[in-house]
C-alpha cells in the first residue's frame, strides 16, 4: 500500500512538471510571437528592439535564482565562483539573442524547427574534430531533423504568415538560428566543465552566475553608448505599457519555466526533461498554427512530423542505452 502511494505520488510530480514546463514555455512563446509580430498603439508600431528581451529576461532570472538560493540553499561553500561564468555568459548572451532577432524574419514555428536540430552541429562537429563514429540509428534520427528543417525552409510560407514578418528574410533568418545553435553548444559544453569541476555547484549557482554576467554584457552593449538599443526599447515601453506588460510576462515564464525543469532533472533525471520540451515544442508550433494565425500547408505539417519523429527516436534511444546501463550495474 505504501508503494502504491509513493508511485501515485511520482506521478503526480511527474504530472505537475509536465504542466508546468509546458505552460509557462507555450505561453512564452506565445508571447515571444505577439512581441515579435504585433503592432502596438494607434501608432501601429513594432517593438523593433527583440535583443532587450535578453537583458529582461537576465535580470528577472537573476533575481530569480538569488531568491531561491537564499531560501532553499543549505550549502555555504564549494560552488563554482561568480566569475568562472564570464566565458559562457559571452556566448549564452550572443546566441538566445540571435535566436530572438530570427522572429524578424522567418515565422515563430520555423524558428523552433530550426532550433530543434541541435543534433546536427553536434555530430558534425563530433564527426569532424573528434572523429566520434555514430550507430545508423543515429545518423537516421539526423537525417530526418535535417531533411524536416531543410525542406520546410524551400516550402513557399503562406502570405498571411509573411505580412505579420518585420523584414521577411528566410536565409538571414535560418542563419541566425543555426549560429544560435553553435554558441550555445558552446555554452552547455562550458557549464558542464564548470560542474566537474566544482561538484558541489547547484542549478541555481549556475543560474545566477550565467544571468549576472548576462545582465553585465546586455548592460555594457545597451546602455553603453548615448543611443544604445536599451534606450529606445525603455522608451517604446513606456510609450506602449501594454507592451512593457508583455515583456515582464515572458521573463517570468522563463523563470517558473526554469523552476520545472530543475525539478524534472532532480526527480527524474535529464531524459525525462529532454522528453517533456521536445514535446512542449510541437505544442507550441500547434498553438501558433491554431491560435496565432500561422497556417502551415499540409507539407509543411509533413515537415514538422519529420523531425519530430527523428526527435522522438533519439529520445528512444537514449532511453534504450540507459536501461541498458542500468542491467549491466545490477549484474555488476
Amino acid at each position: 500500500m505504501e508503494a502504491h502511494g509513493s508511485g501515485f505520488r511520482r506521478v503526480f510530480v511527474l504530472a505537475f512538471c509536465v504542466a508546468g514546463i509546458w505552460s509557462a514555455y507555450i505561453y512564452q512563446g506565445v508571447l515571444q510571437e505577439t512581441l515579435s509580430t504585433k503592432r502596438f498603439g494607434s501608432d501601429g508600431k513594432r517593438f523593433e528592439h527583440l535583443s532587450f528581451l535578453n537583458l529582461a529576461q537576465n535580470v528577472v532570472c537573476l533575481i530569480w535564482s538569488y531568491i531561491m538560493i537564499k531560501l532553499w540553499s543549505s550549502r555555504i561553500t564549494g560552488g563554482a565562483p561568480w566569475w568562472t561564468y564570464w566565458s559562457a555568459g559571452i556566448t549564452n548572451t550572443i546566441g538566445p539573442a540571435m535566436g530572438i532577432e530570427a522572429l524578424k524574419y522567418i515565422s515563430y514555428p520555423a524558428q523552433v524547427l530550426a532550433k530543434s536540430s541541435k543534433m546536427i552541429p553536434v555530430m558534425l562537429m563530433g564527426t569532424l574534430v573528434y572523429g566520434i563514429k555514430y550507430t545508423f540509428p543515429e545518423f537516421l534520427c539526423t537525417f530526418l531533423v535535417a531533411g524536416g528543417v531543410s525542406t520546410f525552409a524551400l516550402l513557399k510560407t503562406s502570405s498571411k504568415t509573411i505580412s505579420k514578418l518585420a523584414h521577411p528574410n528566410a536565409p538571414l533568418g535560418y542563419g541566425l538560428c543555426f549560429l544560435n545553435l553553435a554558441f550555445d553548444g558552446f555554452t552547455n559544453a562550458t557549464q558542464d566543465s564548470i560542474s566537474a569541476r566544482y561538484t558541489k555547484t547547484s542549478a541555481w549557482d549556475i543560474m545566477l552566475g550565467m544571468n549576472l554576467w548576462g545582465t553585465i554584457y546586455n548592460v555594457i552593449y545597451m546602455f553603453g553608448w548615448p543611443h544604445g538599443t536599451g534606450y529606445h526599447a525603455i522608451e517604446f515601453c513606456r510609450q506602449h505599457p501594454e507592451a512593457a506588460w508583455d515583456i515582464l510576462l515572458y521573463c517570468l515564464c522563463g523563470a517558473v519555466g526554469q523552476n520545472f525543469i530543475f525539478l524534472t532533472i532532480s526527480r527524474f533525471g535529464s531524459l525525462a526533461n529532454t522528453t517533456i520540451t521536445t514535446t512542449r515544442k510541437f505544442v507550441s508550433i500547434v498553438v501558433s498554427s491554431v491560435l496565432s494565425g500561422n497556417p502551415l500547408s499540409s507539407k509543411q505539417w509533413g515537415c514538422v512530423v519529420m523531425v519530430f519523429s527523428g526527435l522522438s527516436y533519439q529520445i528512444y534511444l537514449k532511453w534504450r542505452k540507459l536501461q541498458k546501463l542500468q542491467r549491466k550495474r545490477k549484474t555488476t
